[in-house]
């Protein structure tokens, strides 16, 4: 058992993906604009005698992300002035939010691995989410000691999530921001990259001793994380460090240390600040805000299906496993493309000639899942592409599928099929037709190629009724030659074991 525990806390900023910025008409590029200071204005440049207007839409997907995370939205907000100096902060102040947030007291369930693997669900609570506009972006020359500044991200509108210190591993920390990035992609309120600094992750980290206070220790905040990896690095790091810290009876100084991903270790940046710091009042250019609880049911309407409710409604309507419904349903395209395939799997088996068991229908659904999960993510990771992309349309695709369950092409032909399906859009079964790919399925022309495997290879006839089950192999493998593939593999099989009995 360790001497320490951490306690950790994650504070994470998402840019919104909304048209303009959060205080003016410029076009809001996400940071992505190549060109520097393209999309600026006296506004977001912070001009004397300019003066800022909120976004709607930005309040309204704060909102949006509030009541997806079970928070409290406050009929009463207001903008608010956080002063410090940056050389990419135009205005020398930030225009936040303080003591009057648009969301509180939230939670969100994640699901994680624990030290000892097995998988282990957790609420975590969420204390607040605010809105506040981003900085520029500082520019540092190469082999020159100029740095330029680039306005366009300056105004991007920042959704600033803080959670309750109730994370107490790497592991939970991790699973708790890909489950977020997760949610705000299906709100479609960002894109949430982190490699493009759509989503920046910062981890308050402290150490205390078995049995007291979890809050008794001090509290050390790591910034410049860009990568799921990174957070979970981080954190071990950083409880590694302030561990050998506190047993060579060292103090831990309270500070915001940055995260260097390529040495694997973080370093001091500067000593913490804390809200007086700041000293943040009204933002006198804003009038406070205020939102009736119509207008609040309102924006809950226009929430979508969750993540986690997306997951267990495909492992009950569909009999997915839960690991390969978790695959599917992490990304938000796949999963409808999933869905749209399985309503034409499910107008196939209404038809008149069929006839479907629940057992069937699930073999059925967990086939297009086999083939969504390997084939088709195969191809997509060769061209580059997304499924929103893909030219396989999911009727195309779910009548490959009746086709591989039929068994009129095996696995093999299937592949071939869809790899041609994929770059050029056609009908699976023009395709079977053209390359010739069907599986022989008839009884009559099957018992005479068995008949002439067998006479042709005794010994492995003999070795066979001896006990050796591999010898069955071989001369499957025999037939399937003689066929060019083409056998259907359970037919054949019926037809040997019956011939060498």
């Amino acid at each position: 058992m360790t001497k320490y525990k951490p306690t950790i806390g994650m504070e994470v900023h998402v840019e919104l993906a909304t048209k303009s910025k959060m205080f003016c008409a410029c076009k809001n590029g996400m940071g992505e604009e190549k060109t520097p200071n393209k999309n600026i204005c006296p506004v977001c440049t912070g001009q004397p005698g300019s003066l800022p207007v909120p976004n709607k839409e930005a309040i309204d997907f704060v909102m949006k992300a509030g009541l997806a995370l079970n928070c409290k939205v406050a009929n009463d907000t207001k903008f608010d002035r956080k002063n410090y100096f940056y050389p990419d902060l135009p205005k020398g102040y930030q225009i936040s939010q303080y003591d009057k947030p648009i969301c509180e007291k939230g939670f969100m369930e994640i699901e994680f691995r624990n030290g000892e693997g097995q998988l282990e669900k957790k609420r975590i609570g969420i204390t607040r989410i605010h809105l506040e506009e981003d900085t520029g972006k500082s520019i540092h020359q190469k082999g020159t000691k100029e740095t330029l500044v680039d306005f366009n991200r300056a105004g991007v509108p920042l959704m600033e999530l803080v959670t309750e210190p109730d994370i107490t591993s790497a592991s939970e920390a991790k699973a708790f921001c890909e489950e977020l990035r997760l949610l705000f992609r299906y709100l479609q309120i960002s894109p949430a990259d982190m490699e493009k600094g759509q989503m920046r992750c910062e981890a308050n980290i402290s150490l205390h001793e078995v049995g007291k206070d979890p809050l008794s220790g001090t509290k050390v905040e790591i910034k410049n994380i860009n990568s799921f990896k990174a957070v979970e690095k981080g954190i071990i790091y950083e409880i590694e460090r302030q561990g050998k810290l506190l047993d060579e009876g060292e103090k831990v100084v309270q500070e915001t240390r940055g995260w260097d991903d390529v040495l694997g270790e973080s370093f001091s940046q500067r000593e913490k600040e804390n809200s007086d710091d700041y000293r943040y009042f009204p933002e006198p250019d804003i009038l406070p805000l205020k939102y009736s609880d119509e207008y609040i049911e309102n924006i809950k309407r226009t929430i979508c299906e969750l993540p986690q409710q997306k997951n267990l409604r495909f492992i009950e309507q569909f009999g997915l496993l839960p690991e390969n419904a978790k695959i599917i349903v992490s990304d938000k395209d796949t999963s409808c493309y999933f869905e749209q395939t399985c309503s034409e799997l499910e107008n196939w088996m209404a038809e008149e000639d069929h006839d479907f068991n629940e057992e069937g229908k699930i073999k059925l659904y967990r086939l297009a899942a086999n083939y969504l999960m390997t084939e088709i993510q195969k191809h997509l990771m060769i061209s580059g592409g997304s499924v929103k992309d893909v030219k396989v349309t999911p009727e195309n695709f779910a009548e490959l599928i009746k086709i591989v369950y039929e068994g009129e092409i095996n696995s093999s032909a299937a592949q071939t099929v869809l790899e041609e399906m994929f770059q050029t859009g056609g009908d699976p079964s023009q395709i079977i037709e053209e390359k010739n790919l069907a599986q022989t399925s008839d009884q009559g022309a099957l018992e005479e190629i068995v008949k002439k495997v067998i006479d042709n290879n005794p010994s492995s006839v003999e070795d066979y009724r001896a006990g050796k089950e591999n010898a069955i192999k071989f001369l499957m493998g025999q037939i399937m030659k003689e066929t060019q593939g083409k056998a259907n593999p359970q037919i054949v099989m019926e037809i040997l074991k019956e011939r060498l009995k």
